[in-house]
Parts: C-alpha cells; sequence; structure tokens
C-alpha cells in the first residue's frame, strides 16, 4: 500500500499522478483537515502531526509514504527517513526545472511561509539558482481557497494579483507552484496571467519517483480517503478537484 499525507485537500493533486501510473496500487491518503494550513504552523507542530499520521499510515501497513505537502516535507522528512526503514518521498519547490526554463533570469516562488522559511529551499536556491533572481511569496490565500473549492473567480483573480504583482514587475517569466494545493489554481493562474508566464508543479515527477520502488501489487487496487476534519466536505471536494478519483471518505480520530 501507498500512503500518501498532507495538510489537507491539496495532495489530490499528487494522488491523482499516482494512480494514473500507479492504478495496481492500494493507496490510502489522509489530509490533516483539522490542522490545515500547515505553513502558517510553528516546525514542532507541523513534525508532531507528520510523524503522527505516519506512524497511523506504518500502522496500515503502508510501503512507501508520500508526504504531499511542502511545509511538512520541510520540516519532517530527515527526520522520518532516519526513524523508519520505510522509503518516504517528499515534495520540493521546483527551482532546478525553473532555472533551466527562465529567458529573463527571472523566476517567482509561490509558496508557504514553512517552505520559504526552511534551510532546504535555501540550499536549493544556492545550489542551482545561484545566478538567477528568486522573489519568493507565501500564498496563504491559496490554501485557504482550494480548501473551500473556490477555484476561480474574483478572490481567485484578487489573490493572484496581490501574490504575483511584485514578480511580474521585476520581469518573472518562470512561476514554481511550491505547494501541492496551487496547482488547482492554475487554470485561474494561466487565465489571469501573460501568456508567456510558465509553471513548474512536480506532481508528477513525485508520482515517477514512487514508480520507482518496487512495490507489491494489490489483488483489487482501491483508494482510501481519510481525514481529521469533516468527511462530508472533503468527499464533496474531492469530486470537485479529482473527480477521475473515486473514493470514500473516512473520518480519521487522532488525537
Amino acid at each position: 500500500m501507498i500512503g500518501v499525507l498532507d495538510s489537507g485537500v491539496g495532495g489530490f493533486s499528487v494522488l491523482r499522478e499516482i494512480r494514473a501510473l500507479l492504478p495496481d496500487q492500494d493507496i490510502t491518503y489522509i489530509g490533516d483537515n483539522a490542522w490545515c494550513p500547515y505553513g502558517n504552523k510553528s516546525y514542532r507542530k507541523i513534525r508532531e502531526r507528520t510523524f503522527a499520521l505516519s506512524d497511523f499510515l506504518i500502522e496500515q501497513g503502508a510501503e512507501i509514504i508520500v508526504i504531499a505537502c511542502n511545509s511538512a516535507t520541510i520540516v519532517a522528512i530527515e527526520a522520518l527517513r532516519a526513524l523508519y526503514p520505510l522509503p518516504f518521498i517528499g515534495m520540493e519547490p521546483g527551482v532546478k526545472p525553473a532555472a533551466a526554463l527562465t529567458q529573463t533570469g527571472t523566476i517567482g516562488v509561490l509558496a508557504t511561509e514553512a517552505s520559504l522559511r526552511g534551510d532546504k529551499f535555501h540550499h536549493l536556491v544556492a545550489r542551482h539558482a545561484r545566478d538567477i533572481r528568486v522573489i519568493t511569496q507565501p500564498c496563504p490565500k491559496f490554501v485557504e481557497l482550494v480548501e473551500q473549492g473556490v477555484l476561480s473567480g474574483p478572490k481567485v483573480d484578487a489573490a493572484i494579483d496581490e501574490y504575483t504583482a511584485e514578480m511580474l514587475a521585476a520581469d518573472a517569466d518562470v512561476l514554481i507552484l511550491g505547494c501541492t494545493h496551487y496547482p488547482f489554481l492554475r487554470p485561474a493562474l494561466e487565465a489571469r496571467l501573460p501568456a508567456h508566464i510558465r509553471f513548474v508543479d512536480t506532481g508528477d515527477a513525485i508520482a515517477r519517483r514512487v514508480a520507482q520502488h518496487i512495490l507489491t501489487p494489490a489483488e483489487n487496487p482501491h483508494i482510501q480517503i481519510l481525514t481529521t476534519g469533516v468527511p462530508d466536505e472533503v468527499s464533496s471536494l474531492a469530486q470537485k478537484l479529482t473527480p477521475e478519483i473515486q473514493a470514500h471518505c473516512a473520518p480519521l480520530f487522532l488525537p
């Protein structure tokens, strides 16, 4: 079984890529909606929640765990890898591909506060974008909008304008979607921003990394979605965000 965890429904953008590439696998997805968003939480709280969700997935028989949350990856993945023998695959902003794509020498990073604070992000910039101008922007409203199922309209357009104004003024031509929630706003971003802007999203790359591991095929592959929030609300969001994935959402009770 493949375990996938996120602070909320953003990880559905990774889940759909994994399902498309590995249809013969059972997948258990946990959305920690009761604590969403992670991006503005303390590192201690993010690590505590990520470990609790990982422990549960391991107890359920996960052979591999995907931390489909940039904030949780930044804060917890190295400690998880040091403690547990199974593989952990995490998210990171696509600084390297963005640096390779830019024609103007300026890229924008749309991400969470926790991701942008992390040493891992600064190491990525130092390694792959040393000669590139990198403009960063926390986007808490993007997470809130996706968690509400609001993917277009005046509120979305206003948030896009707010978060990208500095990047556009600086002639950024590549924007990194540095949170798993943000790909669900990509159609709105593409409609709102100039046509030459290119976007980097690493969900498909994560699925390919999962596929590199030898996993036990399931007899009757299915997807289980669990949430620490309200199951009916998450089921409704799942149908809107990833209609190609049919899965029942059940509650998960964690302290």
